[in-house]
Formats: structure tokens, sequence, C-alpha cells
């Protein structure tokens, strides 16, 4: 589409992302503008916010609790205002990493080995065997990840991953190459190979300029290279995604893809990770946002069309 949008751009929130948030909502707006867009920045730091008036559409451009687990989509829903990315539901389920897991596994989508807990004082899990990875069932941007890479490492990984959520993921650590597969309208781009220079893809590499190395397209062959593909689309599907997301995918040496988690506002800056596969397929920074603009509007423009066809059948019944 080709008409120029009233769009709010919401960012920042009151989330332990909200540095990052604000930063892709920055340069989510002056994408949008420089396509003749008019934009509004809406920060909802608190949840008596107004959009302003005029409001066509909302850019999603939050990161974390609060913008990525329903709740501002469940707002939005109630104001009768589309907005980009997953609903209310699918933004509630891919947020809660357990909840992700289960939906993949009923889907027959590989993922790692894990067990949820609730407790400082849990001993070791059962059946469990180091290196394992903790982390808070729902944040986002690796807060509060953890390595237990010896026995005696769990307590302290344990509680302080339980300082950000009451319910601690779980899992085996999957040793491999680290991937992520952006996906766009329903379609998945090319693959995004992570490379830290030293230790793991925590919060401190995956924002610290140069301390991580990015490769797209990552360099595997064609068939793992759709295996993984369908891999993140299973994933994506089965949290009941729509529009766009980015799904971490960890390689196994034999090809084999292994899903960690469903990202449905991933980060937007023009360096972040999803609009590195879009670039890659062809797609620069401002032709990207104005495609998940699109697929929310045209989703709005194609429920009124269909209400509108609905109430002429229902007039013409009750006529007849």
């Amino acid at each position: 589409m080709s008409r120029k949008l009233n769009i709010t751009v919401m960012l920042g929130g009151p989330s332990a992302e909200r540095e990052v948030s604000l930063r892709s909502g920055a340069a989510v707006a002056k994408g949008l503008r420089s396509l003749g867009h008019e934009v509004s920045e809406l920060d909802p730091r608190t949840p008596n916010w107004n959009l302003p008036a005029g409001t066509e559409v909302v850019f999603l451009a939050l990161h974390g609790t609060y913008g990525e687990d329903g709740t501002v989509q469940k707002q939005l829903d109630e104001l009768g205002v589309p907005y980009t990315g997953c609903d209310a539901e699918a933004s509630r389920i891919a947020f809660d990493k357990v909840l992700t897991k289960q939906s993949c596994i009923q889907a027959g989508v590989q993922t790692a080995k894990f067990v949820s807990v609730h407790s400082a004082t849990e001993p070791f899990p059962a059946n469990f065997t180091v290196p394992l990875v903790v982390k808070p069932s729902r944040q986002g941007s690796s807060v509060g990840l953890e390595f237990v890479e010896r026995g005696e490492d769990w307590p302290a990984a344990l509680a302080s991953a339980l300082k950000f959520d009451s319910e601690v993921l779980v899992e085996e650590k999957i040793i491999g190459r680290e991937t992520t597969v952006g996906i766009l309208d329903g379609k998945a781009l090319p693959l995004v190979e992570v490379r830290p220079k030293t230790g793991s893809y925590d919060y401190k590499n995956k924002y610290t300029a140069g301390n991580t190395e990015y490769f797209c397209p990552a360099d595997f062959d064609a068939v793992t290279t759709k295996r993984i593909q369908a891999a993140a689309l299973g994933a994506f599907k089965s949290v009941g995604g729509r529009d766009y997301a980015r799904v971490d995918v960890m390689v196994r040496a034999d090809g084999s893809p292994v899903v960690l988690e469903v990202n449905t506002l991933p980060g937007m800056t023009e360096t972040s990770l999803l609009p590195k596969a879009a670039a890659a397929a062809g797609m620069n920074f401002a032709e990207l946002c104005q495609r998940m603009v699109d697929l929310a509007f045209e989703r709005r423009r194609g429920e009124t069309q269909f209400l509108t066809a609905a109430a002429a059948v229902n007039t013409m019944c009750h006529v007849v």
C-alpha cells in the first residue's frame, strides 16, 4: 500500500528491556517518517496512557513484560486499533518459555529437554547433567540468563534467575551453532548465525558493540538451511504466531535444529537480527517497517470488509 498513515510507535515501557525498546522505537519512527508517514511516539511507562488522536495503526516496538506478554495487545484490541505483530494470546504463549516449549512438543518441533523450577531451594534436577541453561520463563533479551557448567554453580544460578521471575526454565545446554530465523508474512527469511567472540550470547555480548559476529546468510548447505527454517516456522505456528517474529534455533553438529524460543517483538534497530535477515532478502529497514504496518492495516481492513458483508447478508435475511 502507498497511502500515508497516521502511525503511533509504542516504545520504552516499564520492562527490564526499556532501553533496548527505546532504541528500537526510535529507529522504527525514523524509518516510517522517511516514507512520509505521520508518526507519533508513545512511551507507556504507566498503564493509563492515551493514543494520539487520529491513530490509524500502532507499531509495537516494545520488548519484555507488558509489551510482549499480551498485555498491551489486549488493551489495543479493546480500543479497536490495529497493531503490528502477534495477537494477545500468541504473545502470551510465546513470551512464556515453558508454554512455548510445551507448544513445540505438541506440534512435533524439536526443543531442548527442560524442567521448570519455582524455588531457590530446589535441588539439582534429576535426570539432568551439566551443562545446563537457567533463565527466567518470562523475560527476554537474555535478562537473567545463567549457565551451570558445574554442579556447584546450580544454587547461585537458580537464585539469580529467580530475581526476574517466579518461574525459571532449566534446560540442557545444546552444543552447536547458534542461529536465528526471521519470519515475515508466514515465510522464513535468510538465516543469521550468531558467534560471540568470547563466552555465550548473553546480555552483555548481545548489546556491546564488537562483542559478537553475525553472518547472514549463515553458511549452511541448502538441505540444512531448509530444516532450520522449517523448525522455526513450526515453532512460530505452534504458538499461533502471525505477521512476523524471530525464532532462535541451535543447530547440532549433525545439522539437526533445536528450537530455543520465539520472539514476537524482536529488536528493530537497523543492526538488529530481524532487519539483518530482511536485508539479506533484499528488503531495507524502512521497507521492512512498511511491510509490518501493511500486514496490520490490511488485516483490519479485511476484518472490516468481512463485518460489512456479514451485516449486509443479515439485513437481506431480515428483509426476506
